[in-house]
């Protein structure tokens, strides 16, 4: 199956875990991707795996801070330039932290929404005119279950998070008529990086979070299941989706 054979995709959070898999996953399908990351070590993985694969051929990695907004708007222009147009962008790249929410800091809150939130919104700003030259542009962007569902001790995540979604809903409205389709992926119950350590405070009540295990399987489940998913989204099979976010939670939250 070669859904993206002659697509363009830039993807955030290309280093490590879903975003990762979700290279993996766009080149397997055929598709040509620039994967950037904040990790250098990480994205020299990520084309350490393609070149295992045979795929390396279609995939750049770039270093690039998503936070800051001239290392997105050169980076971005880098991306499009080498790729020869943009067909997908998918905002994989976030960061997780956790506190309780009256000994947050204003640097704390900060730092989530520049990365989470200000840094979807700058990737998002300056890939739109790539996206709509096409006519069929798609954007993924992560939500979360966090944004829907109470997670204790992630206010600020879970903020940054629901921002996305209204931020998604938003432009797949506005560039509706040019052909963009904007959709949002709220994983939960996923096995990354970021889950392996969420920073939960010492006095963290664990009873709190006991709601939050998958009804299917047995425990949770790998970054390729959200990556799968996209991909649909992303490709011709997700035609008729747009302004709205899909949950991949194992049923954690029926």
């Amino acid at each position: 199956m070669e859904r993206f054979s002659g697509r363009n995709v830039l993807i955030t959070g290309g280093g490590s875990g879903i975003g990762q898999a979700t290279v993996h996953r766009i080149l397997a399908e055929g598709g040509k991707v620039v994967a950037v990351d904040v990790n250098e070590d990480g994205l020299k993985k990520t084309l350490d795996r393609a070149t295992a694969d045979g795929t390396a051929d279609r995939l750049t990695i770039q270093v690039l801070d998503i936070s800051d907004e001239a290392s997105v708007t050169t980076g971005v222009a880098a991306a499009i330039g080498g790729l020869g147009g943009l067909d997908v962008l998918v905002n994989a790249a976030g960061i997780l932290r956790s506190s309780h929410t009256h000994e947050t800091s204003l640097e704390f809150w900060n730092k989530l929404l520049a990365v989470n939130l200000t840094g979807t919104f700058l990737m998002t700003r300056e890939a739109l005119p790539a996206l709509l030259a096409g006519g069929e542009g798609v954007v993924v962007n992560f939500s979360s279950t966090s944004a829907s569902f109470a997670h204790p001790y992630m206010a600020a995540y879970a903020a940054t998070k629901g921002g996305i979604q209204s931020f998604t809903h938003a432009i797949a409205s506005e560039y509706s008529k040019q052909g963009l389709r904007a959709v949002c992926v709220a994983p939960g119950s996923i096995d990354s990086g970021m889950t392996h350590n969420p920073g939960l405070p010492a006095d963290a009540d664990l009873s709190l979070l006991a709601k939050l295990a998958p009804a299917l399987g047995q425990g949770f489940a790998g970054p390729e299941t959200v990556a799968g998913v996209i991909a649909m989204l992303a490709s011709d099979d997700g035609a008729f989706v747009t302004g709205t976010e899909l949950r991949i939670d194992g049923g954690t939250h029926m």
